[in-house]
C-alpha cells in the first residue's frame, strides 16, 4: 500500500480522532516519515492501557514510516499532569533507569528495532543537563500562561492543584519535539487525546524556533463498553510484565471481555486483518466467545510468544472443562506439600494465601455469598477446611473465586 494509506487504516481500525492537519500530513506520508510518541517511565512496566499508541506506531511501520519511541527518562522525574487529579510520586535515578529498560524490551514486541528504521531515544539525554535560566530565556519565552491554561489537562488540576514543577511539563515536551526535528527530522508526534495540548504546543514550538511544520495526530482514549477504563481490572491495572499480571490472567482479562468490546478491540489490540476483525465481532451468542479466545491468544502471543499463548489457552480450557485433558500448567498455582494439605487448612485462609482475594475478610465474604468453590463445588461456609481428599488424580486442587477466576493448589 501507499505509504499515506496508513491514515486509513487507522480510520478503518479505529484509532484516528484528532489531527492538526490532515491534508498536509497526508501529502507528509507519501514517503517515509520519521514520527514519535513518548512513554514516561513511571512505573516497571507497561500496561494495556499505554498501547493503543504503540499499535498505531506499528501500523506506521508496517507502512514504511519511521518510529522513534521518546521513553521519558527527564520527564518521569516531574509527572504529566495529563488526565491525573493528583501529583505523581517522585521516583529516583535509578528506578527511572531499570523501568527505562523494561519499557525497551516490552516495545520491542511490536516495533522492529533491528530493521526497521526505528529507535528508543530517552528524553534524560538532552532534558537533564539543562541549564535553566538558558531553557526559560531560549524556549520559555514563546510560551503563554493565559494559553496553557486553556488546554484540558490543565483546567482539570487547577481545580484540585497543579504544582509548579508539573506545570513545566508542557514545555518539557514541547522541547522533546523541538529537539527530536532538529536531531532527526522528526515531523510528527502521535498520542492519545489527553496529549492533544502537548502536541499542538510542540508543533507551534517548532514553528518559531526552526520555522518549520509538523503535525501531530491523536488517538481515542479506550473505555470499555461498561464504561470501566481499558487495561484495569478489581486488582488493578493489566500489566505486560508477567510477573506483575500473570501470563493466564493477561490472557483472561481479553478473553472475558464484554461481547460489545469484542470487534472494536480486535481491530485495536491484534493484527488481524479488519475483514477478519468484523466477522469475529459479529458473532453472536455462544459463538462469541470463540473470537473472544482468538482476541485473547493473539494478544498474549504478542506480548509473551506463541508458546506462552499456547500454555494460557490450555489452561483456560482446562479450568472451564471439568475432568479434561487440557494442559493445566499455565493457571496461575502454588505448592503445597501433602502433608501440609493431610493437616487441612481453612477455606478462608487459603484462598488468602492465594491471588484470588487480597485479604480475609475477602476472602470470607467470597464464601460466604457463594462465590467460592473447590473442585466445581461450592462452598460458603466459611469454617470449612479443605484436606487432602479434596486432591484430585491430577495431585492438584482448583480453586475458583466468582464465574471466571481460578488458582490451581499443586500437591508436591
Amino acid at each position: 500500500m501507499a505509504t499515506n494509506e496508513v491514515i486509513k487504516v487507522l480510520k478503518e481500525r479505529g484509532f484516528f480522532s484528532q489531527c492538526t492537519d490532515e491534508a498536509g500530513l497526508m501529502e507528509k506520508l507519501k514517503s517515509p516519515t520519521r514520527f514519535y510518541a513518548g512513554f514516561d517511565p513511571t512505573g516497571p512496566s507497561l500496561h494495556c492501557g499505554h498501547l493503543v499508541p504503540v499499535f498505531a506506531m506499528a501500523h506506521m511501520q508496517k507502512a514504511g514510516h519511521l518510529p522513534v519511541v521518546l521513553v521519558g527518562g527527564g520527564t518521569a522525574r516531574i509527572g504529566d499532569p495529563s488526565g491525573k487529579t493528583e501529583m505523581r510520586q517522585m521516583l529516583t535515578i535509578d528506578q527511572i533507569k531499570s523501568n527505562v529498560e523494561e519499557f525497551k524490551k516490552q516495545l520491542s514486541n511490536f516495533i522492529d528495532f533491528e530493521q526497521g528504521g526505528a529507535m528508543i531515544v530517552d528524553n534524560a539525554d538532552w532534558l537533564a543537563p539543562l541549564n535553566y535560566i538558558e531553557f526559560l530565556r531560549d524556549i520559555g519565552r514563546h510560551f503563554s500562561v493565559n494559553r496553557m491554561l486553556t488546554f484540558e489537562a490543565y483546567k482539570k488540576r487547577m481545580e484540585t492543584g497543579l504544582s509548579f514543577i508539573e506545570f513545566n511539563y508542557q514545555l518539557l515536551q514541547s522541547y522533546d519535539f523541538l529537539e527530536l526535528n532538529r536531531k532527526h527530522d522528526c515531523a510528527l508526534q502521535i498520542g492519545g487525546d489527553d496529549q492533544w495540548g502537548n502536541i499542538v504546543s510542540g508543533m507551534e514550538l517548532i514553528r518559531r524556533v526552526e520555522r518549520k511544520e509538523s503535525y501531530g495526530l491523536t488517538f481515542n482514549l479506550v473505555a470499555r463498553s461498561d464504561g470501566k477504563k481499558m487495561g484495569k481490572t478489581e486488582k488493578g491495572a493489566v500489566f505486560l510484565n508477567k510477573e506483575m499480571t500473570s501470563v493466564y490472567d493477561l490472557f483472561q482479562y481479553w478473553r472475558n471481555v464484554d461481547d460489545a468490546d469484542v470487534g472494536k478491540f480486535l481491530k485495536l489490540f491484534t493484527f488481524l486483518p479488519i475483514e477478519e476483525c468484523d466477522r469475529l465481532g459479529a458473532l453472536e451468542g455462544a459463538e462469541i466467545n470463540a473470537a473472544k479466545e482468538i482476541l485473547a491468544y493473539e494478544f498474549t502471543k504478542i506480548i509473551h510468544g506463541k508458546e506462552e499463548a499456547d500454555r494460557a489457552r490450555e489452561a483456560a480450557k482446562a479450568a472451564f472443562t471439568a475432568g479434561g485433558s487440557a494442559d493445566k500448567s499455565g493457571m496461575p498455582s502454588k505448592e503445597y506439600t501433602f502433608d501440609q494439605l493431610s493437616e487441612g487448612i481453612n477455606i478462608v485462609d487459603l484462598f488468602t494465601e492465594t491471588e484470588l482475594c487480597s485479604s480475609k475478610s475477602e476472602s470470607r465474604r467470597l464464601v460466604t455469598q457463594n462465590g467460592a468453590a473447590v473442585n466445581d463445588e461450592k462452598i460458603n461456609d466459611p469454617n470449612t477446611v479443605i484436606n487432602s481428599s479434596y486432591i484430585t488424580e491430577d495431585k492438584d486442587i482448583i480453586l475458583k473465586a466468582g464465574k471466571k477466576r481460578f488458582f490451581r493448589i499443586i500437591v508436591i
